[in-house]
């Protein structure tokens, strides 16, 4: 499947800047578990997610592709 831009400046600008917050949001989360402030499954899953999907807004937005899009739903920006 190739990857064909189908985002404008605008759509990428966002993704990086929700990718690089998501990043910096679970970094920061991830650390606070492994200190053991907070502790269970779900706050690593949720760390690990957030750090995931902030890697992948951050890959959309340097590719100008998006998968939403690629679906054919329509997003506002």
């Amino acid at each position: 499947m190739a990857l064909e831009c189908n985002i404008d400046a605008k759509g990428k600008a966002a993704r990086l800047a929700g990718g690089i917050a998501s990043v910096g949001a679970g970094a920061l989360l991830l650390g606070v578990v492994a200190s053991g402030a907070i502790s269970g499954s779900f706050w690593w899953l949720a760390s690990v997610g957030a750090l995931a999907g902030g890697a992948f807004a951050i890959f959309e937005a340097r590719a100008g592709w998006c998968v939403v899009r690629a679906l054919g739903i329509k997003t506002p920006l």
